[in-house]
């Protein structure tokens, strides 16, 4: 999504959730476009499967899990080549953020490519298990992170304990860019406005600290 007519707009890559590029992620592509960025959300596991028409968790989890992580960022990399062929956007204003799924891979492209001036990361993972698939996380590429990268969370998690947050600050460091929010009393997902897990004043809070990181370094 992009304004009409858009020539070297900053660019924001938006990352799905696991249940894939859905109306939700669409929106959040033409919210951006509307404050003028060109905004792309590429569908990231469509080679391992269409998840558009799942919806037991327990169904889409085994093609998640097959989505290695050198795929992705190389899917990334051809979407801001794209846009950056085509003249629409702006790779020099290049900016990524991500929710949930797409929250732990905001994290991982940042320290993939140094372009990104800045990331926001909705509520991703950041430790887990190693896999072939897997092969890092969050934690461990803290130090290699070129962009400042905002990562928001909800201290009621259930599945991203605030420890977990804790240990990505100590990871980063003093001298680090990037920085960690956590919302007290907010679960997982506090920003998905067509989930239960939806909490408005955090989601707006949200947004709003999203675009000010945006403009504060560089992607806008």
């Amino acid at each position: 999504a992009m304004p009409a007519g858009a020539r070297n707009r900053p660019s924001v890559l938006v990352v799905q959730e696991i249940f894939g590029v859905h109306e939700h992620i669409k929106d959040v592509c033409r919210r951006l476009a509307k404050l003028g960025y060109c905004a792309i959300a590429p569908e990231l596991y469509h080679r391992q499967g269409d998840v558009s028409k799942l919806e037991k968790l327990d169904d889409i989890r085994p093609i998640v899990l097959s989505v290695p992580d050198a795929g992705v960022m190389a899917d990334l990399d051809a979407a801001v080549k794209w846009a950056t062929e085509t003249g629409i956007g702006d790779a020099s204003k290049l900016g990524v953020t991500g929710f949930c799924w797409g929250g732990r891979i905001t994290w991982l492209y940042s320290a993939h490519n140094p372009k990104v001036k800045a990331g926001v990361a909705w509520y991703g993972r950041l430790v887990g298990d190693k896999t072939a698939n897997t092969p890092v996380h969050p934690v461990d590429v803290a130090q290699k992170t070129s962009g400042a990268v905002l990562g928001l969370y909800g201290a009621e998690d259930a599945g991203i304990p605030v420890a977990t947050c804790d240990q990505m600050t100590a990871a980063l460091g003093p001298g680090s860019k990037s920085k960690i929010h956590v919302y007290p009393g907010m679960p997982h997902a506090f920003f998905a406005d067509y989930r239960p897990s939806y909490r408005k004043e955090a989601a707006d809070d949200g947004w709003r600290r999203c675009l000010d990181w945006f403009k504060a370094h560089g992607v806008a």
